[in-house]
């Protein structure tokens, strides 16, 4: 049934391309941009959403008429404008009638997963608004810099840094060290009546330990590190949470989508003080990078 699908993908994929190019009368060249063993993707090479949905509907009469009945291939929806990071990778303003989308779909991307912090999401949801409602792909880039600053200055709600995961069987039984079942190790050596049990979501965030040690020894329950003012580990966010969700959406978009981890607003980062309670101005340092030679500021 498999291979059989396949044959069929690969003859709707050269119909289409052999049928809908300039040498035929249309406006351009199109390309299946994407196929799996029940649809395909195809750039008609038109900017008008209206015409690409003629051209899907037309297409999918004529690749009907050369399969045996009952098989059919039926025209699905439009996407305008429509961002392909990699396969089974997009986002999308997903259109079924032409005078108005219906929502804002993604595939794939960090805006659904629950092993990821509210910021990825929030932050990777922002920016495909801007990106696809907006079309204002700069001011996106803007907004990453400043939730960037802000998170290494510790302006951040703590609650956007909270990451869950299923602890699925206990926490003994799990061959590796991950870090929501060493959370649950040490919360049940802290007090047994309140750790977390088989079939609960671990909520943890990483803080700030010593040189060298593992995600795993830094991964922290939320209200402990509140209740006893333990600094949250700002670069392991940008590091292991943001940096590849954002090159990954800003790769196609930007020419250095590097330079969103670099610059200015990556140069001042917070320092933890001894304690909040103890007062005096160190509350309120900040650590900046500055030059080897002169001391300048970077």
């Amino acid at each position: 049934v498999t291979a059989y699908g396949r044959r069929m993908i690969e003859h709707t994929k050269q119909m289409v391309t052999d049928t809908y190019c300039r040498s035929e009368g249309y406006e351009a060249d199109a390309d299946v941009i994407y196929g799996d063993t029940d649809s395909v993707m195809v750039n008609f090479g038109v900017a008008d959403t209206a015409r690409a949905m003629e051209l899907g509907q037309e297409a999918a009469q004529k690749v009907s008429a050369t399969f045996p009945a009952p098989i059919r291939l039926e025209f699905e929806k439009v996407y305008n404008p429509y961002l392909l990071i990699s396969k089974k990778r997009y986002a999308g303003l997903l259109w079924t009638r032409p005078d108005r989308w219906d929502k804002m779909d993604a595939k794939g991307i960090e805006t659904v997963r629950r092993d990821n912090c509210l910021l990825v999401r929030k932050v990777v949801s922002s920016c495909l608004k801007l990106i696809l409602q907006e079309r204002k792909p700069l001011e996106a880039a803007d907004y990453v810099k400043r939730v960037i600053r802000d998170l290494l200055l510790n302006r951040l709600d703590l609650s956007l840094l909270v990451v869950s995961k299923a602890l699925t069987q206990d926490a003994e039984a799990y061959g590796g060290h991950a870090a929501h079942v060493e959370l649950a190790k040490k919360m049940r050596r802290r007090d047994p009546a309140t750790a977390p049990s088989v079939g609960d979501r671990v909520p943890y965030v990483i803080v700030k330990a010593a040189r060298g040690a593992k995600a795993y020894e830094k991964a922290e329950d939320p209200l402990y590190a509140l209740r006893h003012n333990l600094p949250i580990d700002c670069q392991h966010y940008l590091d292991h949470y943001l940096a590849q969700p954002l090159l990954r959406l800003f790769t196609p978009i930007l020419k250095n989508p590097q330079d969103l981890l670099s610059g200015e607003h990556t140069r001042a980062i917070s320092v933890a003080a001894p304690s909040a309670a103890s007062g005096g101005i160190a509350r309120f340092a900040q650590r900046r990078a500055t030059c080897l030679g002169c001391r300048a500021p970077l």
